[in-house]
């Protein structure tokens, strides 16, 4: 009887625009530790072919083992260069791509680097505005390399297509390639975080433009903003920070996993109707 309705199901409801995860090659930045890290592991569970995992420090090589150890195979590539490079994004995508087409895309890649807006010298009555280079490191990491990376997926996806003598994707392909994007809860603003929250709400509207142009080639862009996640980025606050100020503004009382998120990710790899944000916060409101 229940196979039945799930045959009916699928007659009446088909959906034939979808994307797996299976066999797919993919980039993740960010991939040494926290939520990139989690994300190749759940790529990898899910039958990945093939998976870049990105990162800044010589870290990578041993997450890449570990990964290899646990899924038995030799699915992780580790590449270790600064994610705002133009010529290491390029020779990553390259590498990866005598692999296969990429088709998924996670730059989780991100940094800090909080201080107020101003601030002012008690003795001097001097005011001292945020510093402009901290400013312009943070866009580069937070915005301009995940949008460039994803950018890079969708021109791999659209040569490939074209190569192939395809032009405007249809509904009765399946979904080319996603690209999810790791926003914050500090897009919606947060003292301290000028440059920070900057990025990650110019994001949302970077995810969008991605998603509407991507859309010819059959490629989709997606945001997430995670809340407080136990991730080294999050353990720069203060120490007592998270406990004694924090936490009571966390429905679910605790910090999320990078599990977590890496689970919903996965998800909004494979539904094409999840065009986002995906707020993925454990209910924490606005912060003021």
């Amino acid at each position: 009887m229940q196979n039945s309705r799930n045959m009916l199901l699928s007659s009446v409801y088909p959906i034939t625009s979808k994307m797996k995860i299976k066999d797919k090659v993919a980039i993740v930045t960010g991939a040494a530790s926290g939520i990139g890290n989690a994300v190749c592991h759940r790529l990898a569970a899910a039958g990945a072919r093939a998976i870049a995992m990105v990162d800044l420090t010589d870290a990578i090589q041993d997450s890449a083992q570990t990964l290899n150890t646990a899924a038995g195979a030799e699915l992780a590539v580790p590449f270790q260069g600064n994610v705002t490079h133009s010529d290491f994004r390029s020779k990553v995508y390259a590498e990866m791509g005598d692999i296969g087409v990429v088709q998924i895309c996670v730059p989780a890649a991100g940094i800090l680097r909080d201080a107020l807006a101003i601030k002012t010298n008690k003795e001097t009555g001097k005011v001292q505005l945020y510093d402009e280079q901290l400013f312009r490191q943070v866009l580069e990491v937070n915005l301009m390399h995940p949008v460039y990376w994803s950018m890079e997926l969708m021109a791999g996806i659209a040569e490939f297509r074209a190569a192939q003598g395809l032009g405007k994707w249809s509904a009765d392909e399946e979904i080319q390639g996603a690209s999810i994007l790791v926003g914050s809860v500090s897009c919606r603003g947060n003292r301290g975080q000028i440059s920070y929250s900057s990025a990650k709400a110019a994001l949302n509207a970077a995810a969008k433009t991605l998603n509407i142009e991507g859309a010819y080639h059959g490629m989709q862009a997606k945001i997430i903003h995670p809340g407080f996640v136990e991730t080294p980025m999050v353990e720069q606050l203060p120490d007592g920070m998270f406990e004694q100020h924090l936490r009571q503004l966390v429905p679910i009382d605790r910090m999320i996993k990078p599990e977590e998120i890496a689970n919903t990710i996965a998800l909004m790899i494979e539904n094409p109707i999840i065009s986002g944000p995906v707020w993925a916060d454990g209910g924490l409101p606005p912060m003021a």
